[in-house]
């Protein structure tokens, strides 16, 4: 079907810039974006600057935005910022009401949706029926990437492939996928036996963390030898079923006044007031009250695998869907970081 592109151009005396998407060489429906002022002559190359507009122009706000693209409300504003710095114009007035379009914003903002439906309409005669997915896929992961990575990860995924069901299986031990208990598993660390196909996603960080209303009615923590007269939340120790996660046992603590096999119970431990516990720092946005505890002395660095069954590597359809949940995960994993 040929390659899908967005392309700008000029058209008559006057410099302008269009949107129009090109189908195998052929131009389809182009259309004229005028806005005050002469444009500069790189003009807009990045066709998400508009898409954020778009966004910006339809919630009347940058967090509504945000939360429609994903990103974050200051990144929108950058991006707008940017977008009227090519266009040399104001798109957006703020009011208590949120963004109301200017005069320029309001005609760009035609354009946009004419453009923007034009790109649907490429992209999915480009696309071959193979490129949506559809039937069950089961993910098998342990209960920490489950419960703070996997719901939106995978959310974002089944938009896109309304045809796909996804089963997360959240439990906390490792899954055998040669008795098919799931199509693939995230681990926390690489297996070194069996028939399998193991690829790492990404690596993320961990903290020794505490809420504030126990930090405030317990002894200063400025040394690990601290934490010896303070509670202590972490994992069961008969139930560690990986040694990556036994993370107290490398700080010298042998006792556990609070504990759980499950890492999202112990979140909830520390975010109650129960102790000091290390917790990942993914985890710290959905744990408000919480913050890191001698950052500058204990950082823990651990990885996530995706792995597979050797047998399934010319499945095309398991391996579109671990290319995708590999990138979003990598995305997620590094923007909940960002935020903590």
């Amino acid at each position: 079907m040929g390659k899908v592109v967005l392309h700008f151009c000029k058209t008559g005396a006057r410099e302008s810039r269009g949107f129009g998407v090109t189908r195998a060489g052929v131009r389809m429906g182009p259309t004229e974006v005028s806005c005050r002022g002469k444009m500069k002559r790189n003009g807009v190359h990045n066709w998400d600057d508009l898409r954020i507009f778009l966004a910006v122009a339809r919630a009347l706000s940058l967090s509504g935005a945000g939360k429609l693209m994903r990103l974050d409300p200051a990144t929108v504003g950058r991006r707008v910022a940017r977008l009227e710095k090519a266009l040399e114009t104001v798109l957006f007035v703020k009011s208590p009401q949120g963004y109301t379009l200017t005069e320029a914003g309001a005609r760009l903002l035609e354009r946009a949706e004419v453009a923007e439906q034009a790109m649907r309409r490429a992209t999915a005669g480009v696309a071959a029926p193979s490129d949506a997915l559809s039937g069950q896929i089961r993910i098998g992961a342990p209960d920490g990437s489950a419960n703070f990575l996997l719901p939106q990860v995978c959310a974002q995924i089944a938009l896109a492939h309304p045809g796909l069901d996804i089963q997360i299986v959240a439990l906390p031990r490792v899954f055998n996928l040669s008795r098919r208990e799931a199509d693939m598993a995230i681990a926390v660390s690489a297996p070194d036996t069996g028939r399998l196909m193991v690829q790492k996603v990404t690596e993320y960080h961990l903290h020794l963390a505490a809420a504030e209303s126990y930090l405030v009615h317990h002894p200063e923590i400025g040394t690990v030898q601290d934490l010896q007269a303070h509670r202590i939340v972490g994992y069961i120790p008969d139930m560690i079923f990986d040694r990556e996660l036994d993370y107290l046992a490398d700080l010298g603590l042998a006792r556990v006044s609070l504990a759980s096999n499950s890492v999202s119970v112990q979140g909830h431990m520390i975010r109650q007031g129960g102790g000091v516990g290390v917790v990942h720092d993914f985890a710290l946005p959905f744990l408000p009250g919480v913050r890191r505890v001698l950052a500058d002395q204990v950082r823990l660095r651990r990885a996530f695998y995706l792995i597979r069954h050797a047998d399934d590597q010319r499945n095309q359809r398991l391996r579109q869907f671990a290319e995708l949940l590999s990138a979003a995960l990598r995305a997620e994993v590094a923007r909940l970081e960002a935020e903590a």
